[in-house]
């Protein structure tokens, strides 16, 4: 099932709003991306403007010399790893062979009751769980609580993005109900598998996957649940 999903999917009625959606997998254009930069005019948010500039300019490899200059600052948000390298990938540079299956993020979406629950996990310990209903717990790494358990995530990712290669088209849109997506975050770009929910939970690529996500959606849950309580 995995690497042979339609090429169009109906999106989910109700589905979590577009603007939220679109900021969790890395890949939104750049003039989105660098909009950012007026408001927050530090790194890495100036550099992704500079390349903005650059590429109106005609000036590609200033461009490329700006987003690696993005990828060499540490301790960034994963997400502006992920958006460097698209921006890259769209002028045409690949990353190196040995970061390119690099996971960056891993993001279960599943259609249930005309919207989606999603939960995204990402390699700097951050996290979100969005529910159908319009509630969500964003879990921006105030301590190592969640660590082992957002691992265990990517870890489980890992394996299926070894198996597959990168989906070379734009990024669907969000699964229709009975459905899941399991979606890796990489340098080379996003890999995901699709199907029905009863065939993803049986399947040993996506079973293990399926299940931290659980693990990770409880976790985050009461995590909110301690914080109400203080």
């Amino acid at each position: 099932m995995f690497g042979r999903s339609k090429k169009t999917q109906p999106r989910a009625a109700n589905s979590l709003p577009y603007e939220i959606r679109a900021t969790l997998f890395g890949d939104m254009p750049l003039a989105e991306w660098a909009q950012a930069a007026k408001a927050t005019p530090a790194e890495p948010w100036s550099s992704f403007a500079s390349a903005q500039d650059q590429i109106a300019a005609g000036a590609a490899a200033a461009a490329v010399t700006s987003l690696r200059g993005v990828l060499a600052q540490p301790g960034l948000d994963s997400r502006q790893y992920l958006q460097a390298y698209h921006f890259l990938r769209e002028l045409g540079v690949e990353p190196p062979a040995d970061l390119a299956k690099h996971i960056y993020g891993v993001v279960v979406e599943v259609g249930v009751n005309g919207g989606l629950d999603i939960v995204a996990a990402y390699a700097d310990h951050t996290a979100r769980y969005y529910n159908f209903s319009g509630a969500a717990v964003i879990w921006e790494a105030p301590g190592t609580t969640l660590d082992a358990t957002i691992d265990a995530l990517l870890e489980a990712g890992r394996v299926v993005a070894a198996q597959i290669g990168p989906w070379t088209e734009p990024r669907p849109p969000a699964p229709p109900q009975g459905e899941g997506r399991i979606s890796m975050l990489t340098p080379s770009g996003l890999h995901f598998g699709q199907a029905e929910m009863g065939l993803l939970m049986n399947d040993p690529l996506a079973a293990p996957v399926l299940q931290r996500a659980q693990r990770l959606m409880e976790a985050l849950m009461a995590e909110s649940e301690r914080s109400k309580a203080r």
